[in-house]
């Protein structure tokens, strides 16, 4: 059961974990009354020698009801996100998709193609093996049973830098760092494309585990230590790609009558795809008698064969900003970059965002961005810059559309409350925060939009950087719940913030790139 800290919305203290109700003095009123009790919840011990800054803002009017550190610039984790997503639904449209074809240059001469086969990607994160196999399908369909050629994986509509400035080497075994590339594939519909999911099943007590990788690949091996153990004994199972290689291991122990899974990143995601492709084929009974090649351009002139199109942008911006999925992050980056410049580069897509932001009312002198998602400690974005864009943002024409993309506080459907399904339950702001939260080690914050008890519309921006606690939530919680409970005329409603689980505080990442249940 989650801890519950009980507290008034008169004021807050916060120490050592504990939440104390404390009374507002009578001649504070209005908006000030806000700022009294925003400061007593900042008061946290556990923000002694950390950075943080905290702005909140009537959402019509972007009028500054509460400042505090605002404009230092700090290192925003997946709030990152916002601007990405923002960007990307302006600048490509919400109808946007990707189309991933197979295409040849050359001749069919009964069950025969005589040539190369190109498998194209646009940049399409959320291809699946399932959708492969139906253009395989569709290739045997055709009537070609044999290729006299090579299969070409065209990857070139993206660059081939696939990780981004400042990514932690120790994270690239797990998958919320995956490879980007422009021909990628996705093992389940949360669409963490450049990634496999790896079973781990028990075999005979003593003997090693079975081995599975989803989808079917041969593009990675694995290196099997692990063992065996009696019923009821100690599962502890290690599942991690070893650096630079796509060799996974797996070490520890796995107890009779018990399972583990991890989803692993593949390196070079682009031969990866090849791979699933060329199995899919194989299914279909279609032999290719060439070689696989990779990064090669499709030529000019060349026949689509089959294809197939994406969900539409604003469909997908649900599971990316509900989940925060870094990979989709990175490949709208690229994307912007192609439809802007025709280059599929950080640089370009980054140099596309930056535009769109300023026009919004960022202040782009002031701040960094160095990624789409937000995993690079290189991004540099003042709180106060946050709120500018959320109030500037309700005036766009795609504003639904995004907003509907937020994770919302304490909503059990994974992609309704997303990285906020859990938190802020049986409060006020239950199913009324809508958030974009982010962190990493020693990185939180939470940014978003808020109604109040007088039905004002508020937007928020709290980050906190350089933190040693395991985890400052709870106070992230308590903030957005007071801003919920918040009334100009008084009155005080009591309500419990619940203290995050356990389990959505590994490593001080998402929840989501933990799989822990959010």
């Amino acid at each position: 059961m989650r801890k519950r800290y009980a507290y008034a919305l008169t004021a807050v203290a916060l120490a050592a974990g504990t939440l104390t109700a404390t009374v507002v003095q009578a001649e504070e009123n209005g908006d000030e009354r806000l700022a009294a009790v925003l400061d007593q919840i900042l008061a946290d011990e556990r923000y002694d020698g950390s950075q943080f800054g905290l702005v909140v803002a009537e959402a019509d009017t972007g009028e500054i009801l509460y400042d505090r550190g605002g404009s230092q610039r700090l290192v925003p984790a997946s709030n990152t996100k916002m601007l990405t997503s923002a960007a990307a639904v302006d600048i490509l449209g919400p109808d946007y998709t990707y189309t991933t074809d197979v295409a040849t240059d050359g001749r069919k001469r009964g069950r025969t193609l005589h040539g190369d086969l190109y498998l194209r990607g646009s940049g399409d994160p959320t291809m699946l093996a399932e959708d492969y196999d139906a253009l395989a399908a569709a290739i045997a369909d055709s009537g070609i049973k044999h290729v006299h050629g090579d299969l070409v994986a065209d990857d070139t509509a993206f660059d081939g830098v696939r990780l981004g400035t400042e990514w932690g080497w120790d994270d690239l075994s797990y998958y919320y760092a995956a490879e980007i590339s422009a021909l990628t594939v996705a093992p389940d519909t949360d669409y963490d494309s450049g990634t496999v999911i790896v079973s781990v099943e028990p075999g005979a007590e003593g003997e090693a585990p079975t081995i599975s990788v989803e989808p079917e690949t041969d593009y990675v091996q694995f290196d099997t230590t692990a063992v065996t153990v009696a019923e009821g004994d100690e599962t502890s199972v290690g599942i991690e790609r070893r650096h630079g290689t796509n060799t996974i291991a797996v070490t520890g122990q796995i107890a009779v009558g018990d399972t583990a899974s991890s989803w692993m990143t593949v390196g070079n995601p682009t031969g990866y795809a090849a791979d699933v492709f060329a199995l899919a084929l194989e299914r279909h009974g279609v032999r290719v008698h060439g070689d696989v090649r990779l990064s090669q351009p499709t030529p000019e002139g060349a026949k689509t064969l089959a294809d197939h199109e994406s969900m539409t942008l604003s469909e997908l911006l649900v599971p990316f900003m509900k989940l925060s999925n870094n990979g989709h992050a990175e490949a709208l980056t690229k994307t912007m970059g192609v439809e802007t410049t025709g280059e599929g580069t950080w640089a370009a897509g980054l140099s596309a965002i930056e535009e769109f932001v300023a026009e919004l009312g960022m202040n782009t002198q002031v701040q960094r961005q160095a990624d789409g998602s937000g995993l690079s400690r290189w991004n540099l974005i003042p709180p106060r810059e946050f709120v500018n864009m959320l109030v500037a943002a309700g005036d766009a024409e795609w504003f639904d559309t995004w907003y509907a993309s937020m994770p919302i506080a304490c909503q059990d459907e994974r992609l309704d409350g997303g990285t906020l399904r859990s938190r802020m339950c049986d409060t006020p702001a239950e199913g009324n925060v809508h958030a974009k939260t982010g962190s990493l080690t020693s990185v939180s914050g939470l940014s978003g939009y808020v109604t109040d008890a007088d039905g004002r519309e508020l937007v928020f921006s709290f980050i906190t950087n350089d933190y040693i606690a395991s985890s400052v939530r709870d106070i992230e919680d308590a903030v957005a719940v007071t801003l919920a409970s918040y009334s100009r005329d008084g009155g005080v409603e009591s309500f419990s913030v619940p203290q995050p689980s356990p389990s959505t505080e590994d490593a001080g990442l998402e929840c989501s790139w933990t799989k822990s249940g959010c």
